[in-house]
């Protein structure tokens, strides 16, 4: 059992903060899930930071500074983390820690803040090209670390890495439009809104829940290019951690399906998938595995291209 503090604090916010993830990293060899849990706490603050909340939830006190300048604190300590400045702060430890550890290049962590300032300062996506560089920020590019983290170096691989985090993206905003919406953030492209009828103002109203369950649907649907380029990635990962994220793709995958079909009853309650699911989940992904999902001809990658 480890006695770092830094390694401690990070699986605490895991164990806390997502469920599906947690389920998921337990299936990695011991090294990969300490460095995976470790950006995951980094994100997670990140995430939290700039909402005002604990490991996605609201706190006790409201937070005193305003979105922006947390933003701008963030971004300071995550530079310092990133240049190798000693830190008590666990978060940014854990960051420079699994950094130094598999030669992350420290743009993609600037990218991931990148992605939260468009948060901070509102912004609209009028298409569904915007609404994918909205997800890359937020989760491609965490893609892609996690698959550094594994071992990857391969930037066709790392692609493929990127689409999942793509994938995952769109399930979580499927899934989650009525509570961002009341945050007042929307993700649904602005074109989709009009088509639909819906004012970007109202998309949290009841009112409108028979016209924005197609929307959702079409976000599940944009995702499924997305995973099925992903199962060309997974079969370049080592063993545990192929079995790991074909775990966490079917899970994910299988929650956006299950938005899709609630239709206007998605969001009477947060869809997740229950123990026994994840379980059989975890099982068809190491059965996944064992087919080693790239020997068929690998499918063309959707229509999005990573920075840089």
């Amino acid at each position: 059992m480890t006695t770092d503090p830094t390694l401690i604090a990070a699986a605490a916010a895991i164990r806390a903060g997502s469920k599906s993830f947690a389920a998921a990293s337990r299936l990695f060899d011991r090294h990969t899930r300490e460095s995976a849990t470790l950006l995951y706490a980094w994100c997670r603050h990140c995430d939290d930071v700039v909402d005002g909340q604990q490991l996605g939830h609201a706190g006790p006190e409201a937070p005193v500074q305003a979105p922006a300048e947390r933003l701008l604190e963030l971004e300071r300590k995550t530079r310092a983390a990133l240049a190798g400045e000693p830190t008590a702060e666990p978060p940014f430890a854990a960051l420079g820690e699994v950094v130094r550890r598999h030669a992350i290049p420290a743009r993609h962590a600037l990218e991931h803040l990148a992605g939260f300032r468009m948060d901070v300062e509102g912004r609209r996506y009028a298409t569904l090209s915007d609404t994918l560089d909205y997800a890359y920020h937020v989760a491609g590019v965490v893609g892609i670390m996690m698959a550094q983290i594994m071992g990857v170096r391969d930037p066709a691989v790392l692609d493929r890495a990127c689409d999942l985090g793509l994938a995952f993206q769109l399930t979580n905003m499927a899934r989650d439009i009525v509570e961002d919406a009341e945050a007042g953030r929307v993700y649904l492209p602005g074109a989709w809104l009009d088509e639909a009828g819906i004012p970007q103002a109202e998309v949290a109203d009841p009112r409108h829940r028979a016209r924005l369950a197609p929307l959702a649907a079409r976000l599940v649907d944009a995702a499924e290019p997305f995973y099925l380029s992903a199962a060309t990635g997974i079969a370049h990962l080592p063993p545990r951690s192929a079995w790991a994220i074909a775990s966490a793709r079917h899970i994910y995958r299988a929650i956006g399906l299950e938005v899709k079909r609630r239709g206007p009853g998605a969001w009477d309650g947060r869809v997740s998938t229950s123990s026994a699911r994840k379980l059989a989940f975890v099982l068809s992904g190491g059965v996944s595995v064992l087919g080693r999902f790239g020997r068929r001809s690998p499918p063309p990658r959707p229509a999005y291209s990573r920075p840089g």
